[in-house]
């Protein structure tokens, strides 16, 4: 007799997600709130030091700072620095727009470019998943094959933390120090950047190659973008493998076996040939 546990599941979700909510706001909230009194006081400060200005210009010139930065325009830069849309930086971006990362640093802001981005995604995503599931199917053939050629089932379970722990390095661990060389950011920042980035959830506000008072060399988003490609399909895997195991772990849990049926249960998996224990969904 099996129990159903999508209801258990539902319940676990919706309470993940007041978890989450109830954290970030303890976290944050306050955090924020100083932020925006401080802004209050830098703009009143600015105000005292340069009498010549209203509160209604100022709030205009913010305004304008604003719309430069959605445009994807840095405030902090000129008009020497490297244009957002050169080859390397489009390749980028629509690197992002095929990933559904989407940072939101930057966006087509012509017509014709906003067009072109809908019937780009629209081909462009599926193209993109298709590739990811392809990848992936090698990584499983992959890992399949190890559970096939090693005698030892003990063995095979090193082979797959082996397998795991190259990626983790490889995706993960490393990334984050050259992005925390080339941008001067913390490691702790660069780590962040890289799973917010390869997970796609894109907040945006890491986005690598930005810093108007750094040089990058032409090609380095470019790399990037192709680091995100297949960091994206290892990640993917990972989570996959959790999603399986905990599915799993939900069906044994909740599953009382039939008695009656246990004996001759037994027989047929006695008859079957052994299946590779390591299943990863594709």
């Amino acid at each position: 007799q099996q129990i159903s546990w999508t209801p258990l599941l539902v319940l676990g979700y919706l309470f993940y997600l007041l978890l989450g909510a109830m954290v970030f706001q303890l976290l944050e909230k306050q955090a924020e709130t100083h932020f925006r009194d401080q802004f209050q006081l830098e703009k009143l400060k600015f105000l005292q030091n340069y009498t010549c200005l209203d509160r209604q210009a100022l709030e205009q010139f913010v305004q304008v700072l604003m719309e430069a930065w959605e445009k994807g325009v840095n405030p902090e830069a000129n008009s020497t620095n490297p244009s957002n849309w050169d080859f390397s930086n489009s390749f980028f971006f629509a690197g992002t727009v095929v990933t559904t990362i989407g940072y939101g640093n930057l966006s087509p802001s012509t017509v014709a470019g906003q067009i072109f981005c809908v019937f780009y995604a629209l081909f462009g995503v599926p193209l993109n998943l298709a590739f990811l599931n392809q990848l992936g199917k090698g990584l499983n053939a992959h890992l399949i094959t190890l559970e096939r050629w090693v005698q030892k089932p003990g063995r095979a379970q090193v082979q797959l933390a082996i397998f795991l722990t190259t990626g983790t390095l490889l995706f993960l661990v490393f990334p984050p120090l050259v992005f925390s060389y080339v941008e001067g950011w913390s490691y702790g920042e660069g780590f962040y950047f890289t799973f917010i980035t390869l997970s796609t959830i894109g907040f945006g506000d890491y986005v690598v190659g930005t810093n108007p008072n750094k040089h990058y060399i032409p090609v380095y988003r470019s790399l990037t973008a192709i680091w995100i490609v297949f960091g994206l399909a290892w990640l993917a895997l990972v989570f996959n493998v959790g999603a399986d195991l905990m599915e799993k772990f939900l069906q044994l849990k909740w599953h009382k076996p039939d008695l009656s049926l246990a004996e001759g249960a037994t027989i047929k998996l006695e008859d079957e040939p052994e299946q590779p224990r390591i299943h990863i969904p594709s």
